[in-house]
């Protein structure tokens, strides 16, 4: 491939307190991104501190008040738009990922990766997610095409505030999708943070859509315990491998022993009460013991588990048909009772 073809390669990447992993990260990007653009919403940790050591990052300030990816994509793209142009050509790629990410590690053997070099503008780049689960040697890979990169136009993002496309993805834009190269994904690496992490989703959807039932916000934030098998797969060593002959470990993480996921859930039970979240699956953590850690104060109110007898047996019945509730019509059909009596 003519090397006149590269464009200015440009991540960019939303962060708050990702100490845990923004170090390895960094030096994965670092491989093959000219620009990393991190947007830092207000780090509590050595967040801040791990960006300022690579040379190639631009840290600036996501100032949002509120949970919104939308805004933060928005800030990012503005960003990466301003950067200056490192490659010959006028193209510039800009890529997506979160700091628990990383492309697998055959990326430049890889003929996708000359595809994506030349890659015309407005093209949109999708990868397949790589799970990988807490022992480093296993994972599954989720059907889906995630839009993660973008061969910049100018177009805007249209985005909302929760699960929504990294990049911009225009009505009838040309994509690429790679499968030979996938993206590392290490949210599961770490099992109980993962679990703060899907306890906030479930609570932040009670908050700011209320017209979605119980059962659904369940299903969806417990798929991890519902994988297919045709999903699962093992690591290729190939994957790591680049980057562990530089020297940076893939097959760890920096376990922490709280999350400020469960700061913000404590903080949310205290103003709006435990009830309106007793049908949520939140319940194994002391959020009075949180709540008085993060503010050295007690709560206004009880943040106790408010669940009756009735409740709990529900969420054991929804945990106990995770794994059959999307192929087994007897469940579907008692979900359906389920949700006209308020679930």
């Amino acid at each position: 491939m003519d090397s006149s073809a590269k464009p200015t390669f440009i991540c960019v990447t939303p962060v708050k307190d990702e100490a845990w992993i923004l170090e390895r990260f960094l030096r994965c990007a670092s491989v093959w991104a000219d620009h990393i653009v991190i947007a830092d919403q207000q780090s509590r940790d050595a967040t801040r501190e791990i960006a300022r050591q690579f040379e190639r990052v631009r840290l600036i300030d996501n100032p949002i008040p509120r949970y919104d990816e939308a805004g933060r994509q928005k800030l990012l793209l503005e960003a990466a738009r301003k950067l200056p142009l490192v490659a010959e050509t006028n193209k510039r790629l800009i890529m997506a990922l979160d700091a628990d990410e990383a492309l697998t590690g055959n990326f430049l053997r890889s003929p996708e990766w000359m595809t994506v070099q030349n890659a015309g503008p407005g093209s949109v780049i999708c990868f397949n997610w790589v799970n990988i689960r807490p022992n480093f040697r296993s994972g599954w890979i989720p059907e889906v095409d995630l839009p993660l990169g973008y061969m910049d136009d100018g177009a805007e993002h249209q985005g909302t505030v929760l699960h929504n496309w990294r990049v911009p993805t225009p009505a009838g834009a040309p994509r690429i999708v790679c499968h030979d190269i996938k993206i590392l994904h290490y949210q599961y690496s770490d099992w109980q943070r993962m679990k703060s992490k899907h306890r906030w989703y479930q609570c932040f959807e009670r908050i700011t859509n209320q017209q979605k039932s119980a059962i659904d916000i369940f299903r969806q934030y417990h798929h991890m315990y519902a994988v297919p098998d045709k999903q699962v797969a093992n690591i290729d060593p190939k994957w790591f491998q680049i980057y562990s002959d530089m020297g940076i470990d893939m097959t760890s993480v920096t376990k922490q022993t709280s999350y400020y996921w469960d700061v913000q859930i404590a903080d949310w039970l205290n103003e709006h009460g435990a009830e309106k979240f007793a049908q949520l699956d939140i319940w194994q953590v002391d959020y009075e013991a949180v709540f008085m850690a993060a503010h050295d104060v007690g709560p206004a109110q009880s943040l106790q588990d408010p669940r009756t007898p009735e409740q709990r047996e529900t969420i054991a019945w929804l945990r106990k048909t995770q794994a059959v509730a999307a192929v087994d019509t007897a469940v579907q059909a008692h979900e359906v009772k389920l949700k006209e009596a308020g679930w």
